[in-house]
């Protein structure tokens, strides 16, 4: 049975579940209140990070531009545009085992593609969550349901795995920004 965190929770991901090491992190959304002629085009994107909460490069920051780490520990399956249907709406895949050592947290991210020219933010946004699967197993092991805390942002940090004694847990975050993906990138260290 999964585990529905709150945000600032934490939980342990590994110490409980030996062995496990490759996870399915979906993310999904329905916008909300919105009649402006634009479909919501939300994006996954997923930052892993050294010490410092930077990104060692450029090839660090896994998204629909860059589909898969050049390490094969994390991959983007691809871009809904519309976010349209049940279920995940984009999905990152990780395999624990793969991600480099020097890798201390994977950021994941949601971004609104051309907020600012569709005149789009999360506070139109609703049902956000993001949820962590064994994909071996096929079992959910922990949901985090964003809420409608959000009006003006165009980017949420969702949640992030790190490493903590050789074990890797996950922190609900749910920080909004303003500024988009190029926002995210500069926080993060990617060079835009």
């Amino acid at each position: 049975m999964a585990v529905n965190l709150s945000k600032g929770q934490k939980v342990d991901l590994t110490k409980g579940n030996p062995g496990l090491n490759k996870l399915l992190v979906g993310l999904g959304w329905d916008g909300n209140r919105y009649d402006g002629g634009f479909e919501f085009d939300l994006d996954a994107a997923a930052f892993l990070l050294s010490g410092g909460g930077k990104v060692a490069g450029d090839e660090d920051f896994v998204f629909y531009g860059n589909l898969k780490h050049v390490s094969g520990g994390v991959a983007c399956t691809g871009d809904n545009r519309t976010g349209a249907g049940d279920g995940d709406d984009e999905v990152i895949m990780v395999d624990l085992s793969l991600v480099p050592a020097s890798v201390e947290k994977i950021a994941f991210t949601v971004t609104i593609h051309e907020a600012d020219v569709r005149k789009q933010n999360f506070g139109q946004v609703e049902n956000a969550y993001i949820h962590i699967m064994d994909d071996v197993a096929h079992t959910e092991l922990i949901r985090f349901d964003l809420g409608e805390d959000f009006s003006i942002e165009t980017a949420v940090v969702v949640g992030e795995l790190y490493r903590n004694n050789g074990e890797w847990k996950f922190n609900a975050i749910g920080n909004g920004f303003q500024g988009g993906l190029p926002a995210l990138c500069r926080n993060f260290g990617v060079n835009v």
